[in-house]
């Protein structure tokens, strides 16, 4: 009889599903899918997607909730392919249970999650984004007030090296090496082509170039500087709770004040939805959301012009826009109703009630642009086409609205987030204790008992009363947990 070497032991060739082992589930996801499941989550997407599915033609799909809950997944771990989560759900046992998939059944591919998402038009990612915004209605997380407005850019799935000419379709080579002949140069080198372009003054624009593998995306410069194919996406955050109540996808050559209009609209529609929801589905109760749709709007400088501050100003919208370093006086003959829109925005600003509202802007926006596109992973964009990013896009800032709800029911927004507290708040206990003892004595002792390294002199604040207490502490040989009764 052969035997394995080493003595390790051989496992049995079929095993029953009941005697496999089960994860008991990551916490953050057990508590999300409460939370979804409380509110009749799944009931709803299958309804609204139904219209898409047919009871007997076609291969297997995907269901709705399966779909939604893998794209959330792919905020919650900071995912940006449908590739990558596709990955990352079949590697994990605790988003098998989050998804409600069997050990016994496969997870989704990306391909199918791709297909998925191209069936289901993008109306049908709306009604789920304004879904979760209901939810944050409920908790008071959605008041629609004080709205914010800023943009950003997302580097679109598309290389400059590929960028063709609109009239031609010459690449960009073909079209530096025509210029060097009907310059006298018959066979131009390489570096030839490059002194040749850095001459030319406007050598990229989108009115004559475009990429051939993403259409939407235009040439823009990004944030740190580089030039590259993008696409702009734009937030419209509420400035109370900081929730994000719309988001739109705009071409990246566009300007602010061209962009702004859509993104007011959007929020303003989503504010009135949940008016409607609130008052047909408690009528006696106090409303949460404000009746009077969005009163004040808040922007940085690069949306001001006196067109857009009159037109906000016709809209019974009060601006918070900054203006820009003027180059002279200006002459407002025959635009009194401009000049009184702008010396009214200027007087708003200036004020006290106004610069609070801009600071608030910096960080409530700033911070859903980091959360979405940094740790969220939405930065690069690994799909292409304005209607296809839009999509991803929806569901994934509604992911962030939820992790306000978690945040307000955990303290924590993120399974990382969470992860990071657990470890925050044993390290606060150590700190707390060290600084209810004199001398280094305390701090060696922990040192030899947990495995720590921790300065013996560091400033701190008695943060527990001086008295008898006990605490729990990982024991360095053992896993297990041993108590230790201190007496300062």
């Amino acid at each position: 009889m052969n035997k394995r070497s080493g003595g390790e032991k051989q496992e049995d060739i079929w095993i029953a599903h009941t005697e496999l082992a089960v994860a008991p589930g990551h916490p953050f996801y057990k508590r999300l899918n409460e939370l979804l499941e409380g509110a009749g989550f799944d009931e709803f997407v299958e309804g609204l997607c139904a219209r898409f599915y047919h009871a007997r033609l076609g291969r297997p799909s995907l269901m709705p909730g399966v779909y939604f809950r893998a794209l959330l997944v792919g905020y919650f771990e900071g995912i940006d392919s449908e590739r990558g989560i596709a990955w990352r759900l079949a590697d994990s046992l605790a988003l098998r249970r989050f998804l409600r998939i069997g050990l016994d059944e496969r997870t989704p591919d990306h391909s199918t999650i791709s297909r998925t998402r191209r069936l289901m038009d993008i109306d049908t990612h709306r009604e789920v984004f304004s879904w979760v915004l209901g939810l944050l209605a409920e908790r008071g997380l959605l008041k629609g007030q004080r709205m914010g407005i800023d943009a950003t850019t997302l580097e679109a799935n598309a290389a400059m090296r590929s960028i063709v000419r609109r009239d031609t379709g010459e690449t960009y080579d073909e079209f530096l090496r025509g210029l060097a002949k009907a310059s006298g140069m018959e066979t131009p080198t390489r570096e030839d082509l490059v002194r040749l372009d850095r001459k030319r003054k406007k050598r990229t624009s989108n009115k004559e170039w475009e990429s051939p593998a993403d259409g939407d995306a235009r040439i823009a410069k990004m944030k740190d500087g580089r030039t590259h194919l993008a696409h702009k996406a734009e937030h419209a955050v509420d400035m109370d709770t900081g929730a994000i109540v719309a988001v739109t996808l705009q071409a990246a050559d566009q300007g602010d004040t061209t962009t702004l209009d859509e993104t007011l609209c959007e929020a303003g529609e989503q504010v009135a939805e949940q008016i409607r929801r609130e008052v047909e589905s408690r009528p006696q109760d106090k409303a949460k959301v404000n009746l009077q749709g969005i009163e004040e709007l808040v922007t940085d400088k690069g949306y001001h012009s006196s067109a857009v501050v009159q037109r906000m100003k016709s809209y019974e919208v009060r601006s918070y826009i900054p203006e820009k370093k003027p180059k002279g006086r200006r002459d407002w003959q025959g635009q009194r109703a401009e000049q009184q829109a702008v010396y009214e925005n200027r007087r708003r600003v200036r004020g006290e009630y106004g610069k609070s509202l801009l600071r608030r802007r910096g960080e409530l926006i700033e911070r859903s642009f980091a959360h979405c596109y940094e740790t969220g992973g939405m930065r690069r964009c690994h799909l292409r086409g304005r209607e296809n990013i839009l999509k991803r896009q929806l569901v994934h800032v509604g992911a962030f609205n939820l992790s306000l709800i978690l945040r307000k029911l955990l303290g924590a927004g993120t399974p990382r987030e969470l992860k990071n507290r657990a470890g925050q708040m044993f390290s606060r206990l150590l700190r707390s204790l060290s600084c209810q003892m004199t001398g280094g004595s305390f701090i060696r002792r922990l040192n030899r008992l947990t495995r720590l390294r921790m300065a013996p002199s560091f400033r701190c604040r008695p943060l527990l009363p001086a008295r008898a207490f006990s605490v729990v502490l990982p024991r360095a040989a053992r896993g297990d947990l041993r108590i230790f009764s201190l007496r300062p």
